[in-house]
């Protein structure tokens, strides 16, 4: 019995083969008859990024689709794909491009995957190997130097110019770690352009006065840095890297920081407030006009000097956590949000108060700290 299976088996195996080779001739043949001649990508920085195919097949070709997708951070691997139009014909030739417009645009050094589905009128579908491109900023002739997780580019300003954003970019990190716990999980890199005029034409949607800003599901920051305006640079490539760090720390898929925390750490990283915002901030403890908390958490007003206060406000609030309830708590609350906890929510866990909380202590602790006596606020910008 054991040994008629196995014969059976020898049977059906050898005919088996015997099919195979005899469609081999004819599959090979219809993998050939579809044949991508040409795929690649060209970069228009910032504003576009195209795509090239030309493919011919002994038939019609009916139906091409570029799918591509961006290297960012991400929960789930996003692919885009588009269903390119086009006239079938036996040859083709087809392009596509992606206007940066519409997506609010791109960091230099962003990687872009992209691959074809190409199937022609007999049903037959070829795929192209997935290819590689880089938004890369090609208009200027970049210097890189790395240290640790941190790579600079510029083209602009001798070695000791870059040396001395590198040590304070690296200062930075040691004080975000010793203050509120965090640290870099990735790499980045940062891009210094030579003015702010320079790093505005690297920007989609600019506004005047941006001097910096951090792409922080990408791990990158792109300044306007001139060697004569150092000092400023200084602080602000502290402020876009204390983003870059907390996103890392605190990035999940629920929920995100409130505006007044995100900046309130990006300012506390860059040291002692400027006189600017704390003259802001006496002002309103004077005038009664203080901003609330719950009004904090979103994102800024656009007038000048309310945005000011909102900043002087976000730092005085870091402040009073740190220096109230400490360095640990300040790195459980960021843990806490890490889980994808709600706003009032992370703050009764870690704190045991909520926002409404928050403020009322934080009222009396800036009100005390910036008045004499009996009310007397002390004179400030």
């Amino acid at each position: 019995m054991v040994e008629k299976m196995i014969k059976k088996i020898g049977t059906l195996a050898l005919a088996f083969a015997l099919l195979l080779a005899t469609l081999g001739p004819v599959l090979a043949q219809t993998e050939t008859s579809l044949i991508i001649l040409e795929s690649s990508a060209s970069v228009e920085f910032p504003s576009r990024l195209s795509f090239s195919l030309s493919a011919e097949s002994e038939v019609h070709i009916t139906d091409i689709r570029l799918r591509y997708r961006v290297d960012r951070d991400s929960f789930a691997r996003v692919t885009s794909e588009i269903n390119v139009r086009f006239t079938p014909a036996p040859a083709v030739a087809v392009s596509w491009s992606l206007d940066m417009v519409k997506i609010g645009g791109l960091p230099s050094g962003t990687v872009i995957d992209y691959w074809w589905a190409v199937t022609d009128a007999d049903g037959y579908r070829v795929e192209t190997v997935p290819l590689e491109v880089r938004f890369d900023d090609s208009r200027y002739s970049w210097s890189s130097l790395t240290e640790g997780d941190i790579t600079l580019y510029w083209y602009q300003g001798d070695v000791p110019f870059i040396q001395e954003i590198m040590l304070t970019a690296q200062q930075a990190l040691v004080r975000l770690a010793e203050e509120t716990g965090a640290h870099l999980i990735r790499p980045i890199r940062v891009y210094i352009y030579a003015s702010s005029q320079d790093l505005l034409g690297a920007m989609i949607f600019p506004t005047e006065w941006t001097g910096g800003v951090a792409y922080t599901g990408y791990g990158a920051i792109a300044i306007g840095i001139s060697p004569a305006n150092l000092e400023w640079g200084k602080r602000a490539i502290v402020h876009e890297l204390a983003h870059l760090v907390i996103h890392q720390m605190t990035n999940n898929p629920y929920n995100s920081l409130p505006t007044w925390l995100s900046e309130g750490l990006a300012v506390y990283a860059e040291g002692d407030i400027e006189t600017l915002y704390e003259g802001y901030l006496k002002l309103a403890i004077a005038q009664g006009t203080l901003i609330s908390v719950n009004s904090l958490a979103s994102p800024f007003s656009a007038y000048a000097a309310q945005s000011y206060l909102s900043y002087a406000q976000s730092y005085s609030l870091v402040d009073f956590l740190i220096s109230s309830y400490g360095q640990g708590m300040m790195f459980e609350l960021l843990n806490t949000f890490k889980q994808g906890s709600s706003y009032d929510g992370a703050l009764l866990d870690v704190y045991g108060f909520d926002m409404v909380g928050l403020d009322a202590r934080w009222r009396d602790y800036v009100t005390e700290r910036y008045q004499l006596g009996s009310g007397t606020v002390l004179s400030g910008a």
